[in-house]
């Protein structure tokens, strides 16, 4: 690509608006990393302070960038931004969507929040925050796990139409520890729990020692997309925590996530 030089054109302004653009692509590209306040911006990409919170200001009146709902010092790609990584579709772009909620829910629990998404009869785990927690659980990405035994599964596959639900019931289901639930019968009123309550938890019925609660994420215009979870050890998760309460803050996380992706 060849530049030309500013002095073979009249300037009228263009180069600033371009330069302007550019400036924005940088604080986003910046945000796309990490959540950031105004200083980390301004280091991350080289610009004044000055700068930053005005090129802030626009892209927040865009929804391109939004206050995370903890701090508003802190700032987070928007809306808009996801609405526009969406239509490129791909994991990828959901794990990028989805770690300020996982970063959330990590802030308020304490534990490892992660990212699944459906893969044909199991739950394939994309993305994972990490617990400030000494004894920490290992981290999931990457894994693929049967539906029945995991959190992120029932919560997905209570969203599942009822013959998809009752091909996946018809399989020979496997236990993984003596927690684990394979009865059908059992597993459909587990289901129906999960569709009233919005959440799912699993005590040690996949892993022994570990303890999960998650809820779907949704796609009004078709299948679930994947669901949101946290998951420690079962020794201290939920621990004196209220499950109720628990569950419905990833519950909410996953309605802000669904919500977002929809725009």
């Amino acid at each position: 690509m060849v530049f030309h030089s500013a002095a073979r054109f009249p300037y009228d302004g263009t180069m600033a608006h371009v330069e302007s653009v550019a400036r924005a692509l940088r604080i986003v590209a910046a945000l796309a990393k990490t959540p950031a306040g105004l200083s980390d911006l301004a280091r991350a990409t080289d610009l004044p302070k000055s700068t930053v919170a005005r090129l802030l200001n626009t892209l927040e009146k865009l929804e391109a960038v939004e206050r995370d709902t903890s701090d508003n010092r802190i700032y987070r790609l928007g809306p808009m931004v996801q609405k526009l990584s969406s239509a490129a579709g791909g994991p990828a772009q959901l794990a990028g969507f989805a770690r300020p909620y996982l970063e959330e829910l990590t802030a308020l629990t304490g534990e490892a929040a992660g990212l699944s998404i459906p893969d044909g009869y199991q739950v394939h785990y994309i993305d994972q925050t990490e617990s400030a927690n000494p004894v920490q659980v290992r981290d999931w990405t990457g894994e693929v796990i049967p539906m029945h035994v995991v959190s992120s599964g029932l919560a997905i596959m209570a969203h599942w139409p009822a013959d998809q639900l009752e091909d996946f019931l018809a399989r020979d289901l496997r236990g993984f520890t003596p927690n684990s639930v394979t009865d059908p019968a059992a597993i459909r009123r587990r289901l129906e729990a999960v569709r009233s309550s919005g959440f799912a938890w699993v005590r040690e019925e996949f892993m022994e020692g570990i303890n999960s609660v998650a809820a779907a994420v949704l796609d009004p215009k078709g299948p679930v997309t994947g669901a949101l979870h946290v998951h420690g050890p079962a020794y201290r998760f939920p621990g004196s925590a209220d499950e109720t309460e628990l569950g419905a803050a990833v519950a909410a996380a996953s309605r802000r996530l669904s919500d977002a992706l929809a725009l």
